[in-house]
C-alpha cells in the first residue's frame, strides 16, 4: 500500500506558519548545487532528497529528518512540529514528503510552486511563482 502525499501549502502559508511556529522545519530538498547556488530560503535546513553525482534518492533522508525532530523538538503528540518540505518546483517533494508519511512522520507539507516555481514560456523559473518570485525571505551562498 502506498502512503498517501503530504499536505500542500502555497509559499506564502509555509512562511506564515513557520513565523507563528518557530519550532517547525523548513526543509530544502533539493540538490547541494541549487541549495548553494540557486538561493534558498533563510533558515532552511538542507537534506538533499537527490542528489549529486548519483543523481539518486538519499537513502538516509528520513533518518536525517527524523533525527532533526529528535533533536530537541521532538515529534510526538498534537503539538508535533510541521516537515515543510521545499524543492525547486513542488514536485520532488510530493515524493520526499511520501517517503516520511511512509516511515510515520505525519504532519508533513509540500510547499507548491518550490523555491522557483515552473517554467515560463521563455523557459525561465522564478517569473511566476515560486518561494522567491513572492518575495519571501531567501539568500544565496
Amino acid at each position: 500500500m502506498t502512503a498517501p502525499l503530504p499536505r500542500r501549502v502555497t509559499p506564502q502559508q509555509a512562511f506564515e506558519s513557520l513565523e507563528k511556529r518557530p519550532r517547525d522545519l523548513l526543509v530544502d530538498i533539493r540538490s547541494t548545487m541549487e541549495y548553494l547556488f540557486v538561493g534558498h530560503p533563510v533558515g532552511a535546513v538542507h537534506i538533499p532528497w537527490i542528489d549529486e553525482p548519483d543523481w539518486v534518492e538519499n537513502p538516509h533522508f528520513v533518518a536525517q529528518v527524523r533525527k532533526l525532530l529528535l533533536g530537541g523538538i521532538g515529534d510526538e503528540g498534537e503539538d508535533a512540529p510541521t516537515v515543510f518540505l521545499i524543492c525547486r518546483s513542488g514536485k520532488r517533494s510530493l515524493a520526499a514528503g511520501q517517503a516520511l508519511i511512509a516511515e510515520g512522520i505525519d504532519n508533513v507539507y509540500s510547499v507548491d510552486e518550490g523555491f522557483e516555481g515552473p517554467l515560463d514560456s521563455e523557459h525561465r523559473r522564478s517569473t511566476t511563482a515560486g518561494w522567491r518570485f513572492h518575495g519571501l525571505p531567501w539568500e544565496q551562498c
